[in-house]
Parts: C-alpha cells; structure tokens; sequence
C-alpha cells in the first residue's frame, strides 16, 4: 500500500487553549461536538474511519488514539451505532462504540480520545489477512498512517478489536520485532482467536515489562460450549476461551495473577492492576460474544487497571451509554488519497526546468511521478465542498454534495509552484490513484458559479507551437499569479477563469484517442471553450487545466460514485448536460505510454 496521509498540522498553530479546532481534511458531523474524515485505499481493501472531539488539540494536550478493529459481518457505520428505527439493520444496536466512546470523554478528561474504525473490504481481518500479500507490512503502514495525522501531539496508541479484529492486532504485532513504545493498551474484545504462545508470548511479556503505562485487558466468554444450528460454534482449541486461557497461563509464568469471581464472571489481574483477564462462564451454552461488547465492553477496556475502573459503569451489566446514542450516524465522504509532500521535493521553478527541454513522453512520466509522489502545495489538498440541487432525467430534484480542488493541478510547494498541463492519460492514472475524477462540463460551470474568485482569461495569441511549451506553461501560470494578486485573493480560495477544464463526456467512448476540454469562462460565466475533441490525445498547451473532484459524491445525502452517477440512465443528469449516460467515465491510463 502506497499511501500517505497528506493532513499535516503544524505546530506552530498549535495554542495552550483551543476551544474549538477544526483539523485539517475534518468535516464537522454534527453531532456532540465530533469531527470525522474517512480515508479508503481501494488497492489495499481498507476503509477507515477517524473520530475526534472538536476540542482537545492544544500545545499541551495528550492525545490517546484508539485503533478499533471492526468485528466481523460489521460495517463502520452499524460499529459506530445508533437509536434503531422501524426497517433498521440490528447490527446498530448491538456495539455502540460511538456512543461508550463519548462516555469515556466525560470520564478521560486528562486525554484527547481519537477513535479510528478500521474496515477492510471483506468484512472480515482474518479473511482479509488470508488473501492480501504483505497484510501484515499494510496494516503497520496505515497505522503510522494514522497516527501521522495526529504527529505534533505524539499520540499514544491503543490496540482494540472485537471478534475477527483481533486479528488486525496480531498483524501488526506481527510487523514489529518489538511492541512499539507509544502503544500504551491493547486490547482484546473476544477477538484473541489468533493467540499463539511462542509467536506473540514475548513480545507482549516484553512491551509490559517496558513501561508502568502498558496495559492488557482480554475479555472472552466460554464459547466452546455452544451448540448452534446443531454444530459447535468454535472447534475445541479454535474459540477465544481456549485460547485466553492458555494466554493467561502464558503470562502466569512471568507475572503473578489472582483470581477472584464477580458478578458471573472470573477475574485474573495482576497485582499492579495492568493486566486483566475476565472470563465468563456460560453452563447454558448461550452466545454472549456482541454482549461483551454491548454491556460496557469498550468502556471497561479503555478504563481496566484505572482509578476509573468500575465506576459510573458495570462491565456486563446495564448500558451506561443510552442517553449518548446519536438518532443517525453522519459519515462524511473518504478524503482523496495524496501523500504528503516531502520537504526535499522540488519547487515548482526546479521542477519545470528539468522538465524543459524533455520530450513529451519524459515530461508525461515526470509530471505523473512527481504528483503521485505528494509534490502539490498544500492549499490543494484543502478541498472545497459544493453544493446543488440538480434535475434528473425524469425531472426530479436532487440535492448533490461534492468536494472539489479549489484550483488547478501543480507541482512544488505552497510558495513556489506551477499550475501543471498534462495529457488525459496522465491525468487519470493520477485520479486513480488519488479517488478522484475529472470534472464534467455541466460540474465546470457549476463551479465557476460558486468560485469566490472569478478572474478573466488571459490568453496567447498561438504562434508555431509556442503554446505547447513549458517555458509557456510558466509564463501563464505567472500571469494568474499576478491577477490573483491584483483580486487580493489567496490561495485556497475556489478560483475559476483561469483554465480551460480536461473533462469526461460520452465523447470519450466515441473517440478515446481525443483529449475532451471544456470552459474558460469570462467575467460573464459563458465559456471560451464549448465541449471540444478535436484534439489529438496527446495534445497540451498552457491554457488546459487538471482539476480533480473526490470520486464519491453524495446525492440526497447518499454516497455513491461518480462514475455510477453517470451510468445511470435517469441520475447521470444530475452531473451532466450530455443527451445520454456516461457509460465510459474515464480516460484510457495507458494512452500515452
């Protein structure tokens, strides 16, 4: 997997007291003061969930990042829970990690309690991890990933899961030679099915001898009793009551542990309180796996060996949570995927004299090599979202909710950079690999109506193929600069009127050997350029402009994607003005290789 989190905060803006702080790429959801951004790697399978309080990220903050291994047959969103209504999926109602993570804010509130729900593709880690080569190096890149985003405040990191998510945990257990030191907690929520006493053994002896700080809590009812639909549930050494017994025996040997019966539940702790073992007898062979969870699972996890433990709440008893459960569960749309831009990458001015005097080929692999690698200013990275109410074909309304690039593609950092043409194919391989989309015309026109800079075109008189070079490229791109300036404009800002837009239409199935361009408007909002194809797919000059949008969109607040959107026989005119679906919404990647 080769992604990197683009959402560096810097901590020069960081202050003692923030009341209220937006993080970078977060969308408020609102609901309890919570901000969220969702992250997906289609390659890798994964899709991630990150939910933060609004408040919490001062200088002197700590920040506790929880990574929350989704159980298995579960989607991030029913893991996250909700109060159920009539036609609802049961899974909402059965974990409610959304709701006992607000709990623990009232209780934790020394730390900052960053939740990130961690889904793959199959729903399932074990099943996941049994078909992704190189699972175990994937899942520690996108923890540190993760933890990236939160890097001014050093996060401490928490290992939870439930059911198949612990396997998450041992691959990423599995990716180190050593626990590493800012992992404060694991946890393991009936998921230590993959437990094996010489591969995991001494690494976890180890990491809790490293420090006073390290926790471990597993919790596991007797699951190799239950009988369901006339079969054992688990195989007699495959449940998590074998194997956390024979993880309790392991650690037994290097640390003291007294038993003590509770409430229907047997307690192995150490002396010190770090570790713990509940276990959960079950003579009526019954199924108590997401009730472990449910009954204040998470919340006990977080808080054994605490001086909170076991109070405002019983583990396996009532719901200490009801009055937190949200009426609906507000997810945004996943960000796009782009790395983050490396300190020693070159400017723009570097950049495009190298690429000078290259051939088109060369320069078309540079350009492609240079941006997948994260070399973009950061104002670009900040998408804008719009907003429209938009007819489909049948001439119903519809509300459409999409991100957008505030300006055109370039290359090189916030203060030395240049706006970059590229050819189609380039383009989209870029697109692919970041979740996003070229525009359409009818988007393009939709944007410059909501640009809060609107600047007039500014155009070269074509003289031989002077257009078509790069020194022209540089030469336009420092013209906008100094119109924006002229405007009192920043960067950041959505700005149209400066490019004339690469798009997708119908034409490219028609002819997939021609580039599709579109816009330029002037002061007015008409368009120097209607939808043409007349160009050869090779063809760039300085005034084509490479705008991404995110891929997913959402429509009467349900996310779908883009090119779905455009394939369907009624909806596509939602984002198009074109006569018919856009079957192929997408330029052929290897056009130009």
């Amino acid at each position: 997997m080769r992604k990197a989190f683009l959402l560096a905060v810097t901590l020069a803006v960081l202050t003692t007291e923030v009341p209220s702080q937006l993080l970078p790429g977060f969308m408020p959801s609102g609901l309890n003061d919570e901000q969220q951004i969702v992250i997906e790697n289609p390659v890798a399978g994964t899709r991630v969930l990150i939910n933060a309080p609004m408040t919490g990220f001062g200088l002197n903050d700590r920040v506790l990042l929880v990574l929350y291994a989704l159980p298995n047959g579960n989607t991030i969103e029913q893991t996250f829970g909700k109060k159920l209504k009539e036609g609802d999926d049961w899974h909402y109602d059965i974990q409610h990690i959304g709701a006992q993570t607000r709990f623990l804010r009232r209780v934790m509130t020394g730390r900052t309690v960053v939740v990130a729900y961690l889904e793959n593709d199959r729903r399932s880690w074990p099943a996941w991890s049994a078909n992704t080569p190189g699972h175990a190096e994937i899942v520690k890149k996108l923890v540190d990933e993760i933890t990236s985003l939160f890097a001014p405040w050093n996060p401490e990191l928490v290992l939870n899961g439930h059911s198949g998510g612990g396997r998450f945990i041992f691959n990423y257990i599995d990716a180190h030679e050593q626990i590493p030191g800012s992992v404060v907690r694991i946890t393991f929520l009936d998921s230590n099915y993959g437990w094996e006493n010489d591969r995991y053994g001494p690494k976890i002896v180890s990491w809790l001898r490293s420090g006073k700080d390290r926790y471990l809590c597993t919790l596991a009812y007797n699951d190799s009793v239950v009988i369901y639909n006339g079969k054992p549930l688990v195989s007699p050494e495959g449940g998590t009551w074998f194997r956390s017994r024979k993880m309790k025996d392991y650690l037994s040997a290097s640390f003291r542990l007294n038993r003590r019966e509770q409430d229907s539940l047997v307690w192995y702790s150490s002396r010190d309180r770090r570790i713990e073992f509940i276990f959960k007898p079950n003579p009526g062979g019954k199924i108590f796996h997401t009730q472990q969870v449910e009954y204040n699972g998470f919340i006990h996890s977080m808080l054994s060996g605490t001086r909170h433990e076991q109070r405002g709440y019983m583990y396996f008893g009532r719901r200490a949570y009801p009055d937190l459960i949200s009426d609906s569960v507000s997810i945004p749309v996943r960000r796009l995927n782009i790395p983050q831009r490396y300190p020693s990458a070159e400017t723009g001015s570097e950049f495009m004299l190298r690429i000078r005097d290259l051939p088109r080929e060369e320069r078309e692999e540079e350009i492609y090599h240079a941006v997948a690698s994260g070399n973009i200013p950061q104002f670009l990275r900040e998408t804008v979202t719009l907003k429209g109410e938009f007819n489909d074909l049948n001439g119903t309304l519809h509300t459409l909710e999409y991100e957008v690039m505030p300006d055109y593609l370039a290359i090189g950092s916030d203060s030395d950079f240049c706006r970059i043409p590229m050819t189609p194919g380039t383009a989209q391989r870029l697109a692919d690999l970041f979740g996003a989309s070229l525009l359409t015309a009818k988007l393009s026109d939709h944007i410059w109506q909501k640009a809060e800079i609107k600047l007039e075109p500014f155009f070269y008189k074509p003289v031989g193929n002077a257009n078509e070079l790069v020194t022209k490229f540089e030469e336009h791109n420092s013209q906008i600069e100094i119109q924006l300036a002229m405007t009192g404009g920043k960067h950041g800002q959505l700005v149209a009127g400066i490019k004339k837009d690469v798009i997708i239409s119908s034409r490219i199935e028609e002819r997939n050997d021609r580039v599709v361009i579109y816009g330029w408007h002037r002061p007015d909002g008409t368009p120097i350029q209607p939808v043409y194809s007349g160009h050869i797919w090779w063809y760039v000059d300085y005034s084509h402009g490479i705008r991404f949008m995110n891929a997913r969109v959402l429509v009467d607040g349900r996310p779908v994607n883009i090119s779905d959107l455009l394939n369907d026989p009624v909806l596509f005119r939602i984002v198009s003005d074109e006569d018919k679906p856009v079957g192929r919404a997408f330029y052929p990647k290897n056009m130009d290789l």
